[in-house]
């Protein structure tokens, strides 16, 4: 793969991965590593690539591996998660959220673009509908109009 063929991979799929990411770790500094180290590895050993899967997918399976390995180290030296899990929160509900959020990813995905991207570029990536239209070359406007068809079409695909 080229260097301008890998620009391309990164730019289409960098929010995709990220937000898969975010999802596992809960936390955004550690997710934007894992997710440059995931591309940074995708690179290296492309020769790993079998194009069994979408690109996406192995890109996802390499981060999560990355995350994981991140968890082992962290659990060896004895670190504490910087966010603690709140007592008061049952198991039931974290597991109800982790579903829920993976509900959501599935739902999100099978949006058609723009509207998947502008939602994940509003969600996750937390940017303002000013930036998002500036990134599409449209109207600050026309990013919310975008955001809220996205979020009508994610609602509808969940049934809620």
């Amino acid at each position: 793969m080229t260097q301008e063929a890998f620009e391309k991979l990164y730019a289409a799929c960098y929010m995709r991965v990220f937000s898969y990411v975010m999802t596992l770790a809960c936390d955004r500094s550690q997710a934007e590593e894992i997710t440059q180290e995931a591309f940074f590895r995708a690179f290296s050993k492309q020769d790993g690539y079998r194009g069994e899967a979408d690109q996406v997918t192995w890109l996802c399976a390499i981060a999560k591996n990355l995350l994981l390995d991140e968890k082992r180290r962290q659990k060896r030296r004895g670190e504490l998660p910087e966010e603690t899990p709140d007592p008061a929160r049952g198991v039931e509900q974290q597991v109800i959220d982790r579903d829920s959020s993976f509900r959501i990813h599935v739902a999100l995905h099978a949006i058609e673009e723009p509207y998947r991207e502008v939602f994940e570029l509003r969600v996750f990536g937390e940017l303002s509908f000013r930036e998002v239209g500036e990134i599409f070359g449209k109207t600050e406007n026309w990013a919310r109009v975008t955001y809220h068809r996205a979020r009508l079409k994610l609602q509808e695909r969940m049934g809620v």
